[in-house]
């Protein structure tokens, strides 16, 4: 038996819901797999996640707490975790990726940036079991880096002299990331996995959350490898963002100037990974469509860079890489 037959049989025997009419709701780059079946007048939403792959266990923990405080996280009505199969409230086919095709960007980010401060004020218990975004959880992600995207990607693996700067730029990066306000952080909060629903946003893929710096979603949502804002846009927003922060007393500077250089800093190592990740979805998945979007990950790196006398040795180094090689290279 086939993993959808099971998921439609389960639908069927354990749900009462014909299971026969599946239809994909959205792609994913992990391994799990949505799809959308209707009931009557009713839609779901029902996810598969291979149990030997992914784990149900802290989407189900990660989104109860964010309906405990008031967010749009979608209701859980069935469960298997033995087969890794869920049952979810559809909040709709309209990301914001979608939605800004057809609505302004101001109106739909002002409410992603309050209920981004409801998140970021969620009290987190140590027996909620959220993993600490600490040093070394930082330090692997920006290694993805050089392993995947300038080794497997571009074939120009780091010399003596480029893994000392990689070190020195990433331990920087790591001291401004910890010395920094810790929160609950979502980890990918930006336009694919925000939904224009009423009341909304609806929030998704929250199941690898951590209690971590507090500027790392807001760079998720402003620095969007998926699409670009200008920066006065980006500043205009942050600067909201901040002041929301202060009022409800959460973990930011005093001092506008220096949350603006903490963000930076902390897209330096989110767009690090990413580059990674990319490059792995591609070279060891398959799943190509990403590598559409690393020349503005690229961007949003290098530019940040340039401004911290720290991390232009890094910002060389990606250049440098590039200029290497052969002519006729494309993402």
């Amino acid at each position: 038996m086939t993993r959808l037959e099971a998921l439609a049989r389960w639908l069927e025997t354990k749900c009462n819901i014909d299971g026969s009419h599946l239809e994909p709701a959205s792609s994913d780059a992990s391994f799990r797999r949505y799809f959308r079946i209707t009931q009557g007048e009713r839609s779901f939403i029902v996810m598969d996640a291979p149990p030997e792959l992914e784990d149900c266990t802290s989407f189900i923990a990660i989104g109860k707490l964010l309906r405990s405080a008031g967010l749009r996280a979608p209701e859980l009505f069935a469960q298997d975790l033995k087969q890794g199969f869920l049952l979810l409230e559809d909040l709709g086919a309209s990301t914001y990726l979608q939605a800004l095709q057809t609505q302004k960007a101001d109106p739909l980010y002002r409410k992603a940036l309050t209920a981004l401060c409801t998140l970021q004020g969620i009290t987190v218990q140590s027996s909620d079991g959220i993993p600490i975004y600490d040093g070394p959880r930082l330090q692997t992600e920006m290694d993805l880096c050089p392993t995947w995207y300038l080794d497997q990607h571009l074939g120009r693996p780091l010399n003596d002299e480029g893994i000392k700067i990689w070190n020195q730029a990433t331990a920087a990066i790591i001291q401004n990331c910890l010395a920094q306000g810790q929160v609950l952080v979502h980890r990918d909060y930006h336009s694919r996995n925000l939904m224009a629903c009423e009341p909304g946003p609806g929030i998704l893929d929250f199941q690898d959350a951590v209690l971590g710096p507090i500027t790392y979603d807001l760079v998720s949502l402003l620095r969007d490898a998926y699409i670009e804002f200008d920066e006065e846009q980006q500043l205009d927003w942050l600067v909201r963002w901040w002041e929301q922060a202060r009022a409800k007393k959460l973990p930011v500077p005093d001092d506008v100037g220096e949350c603006f250089r903490d963000f930076e800093w902390m897209g330096v190592q989110r767009h690090l990974k990413v580059l990674g990740i990319f490059a792995r979805l591609h070279h060891r998945d398959g799943k190509s469509g990403y590598l559409e979007s690393i020349p503005l990950v690229l961007s949003y790196t290098q530019k940040s860079c340039e401004r911290y006398s720290e991390l232009r040795p890094l910002s060389r180094l990606l250049a440098d890489s590039h200029d290497q090689l052969s002519e006729g290279f494309s993402f």
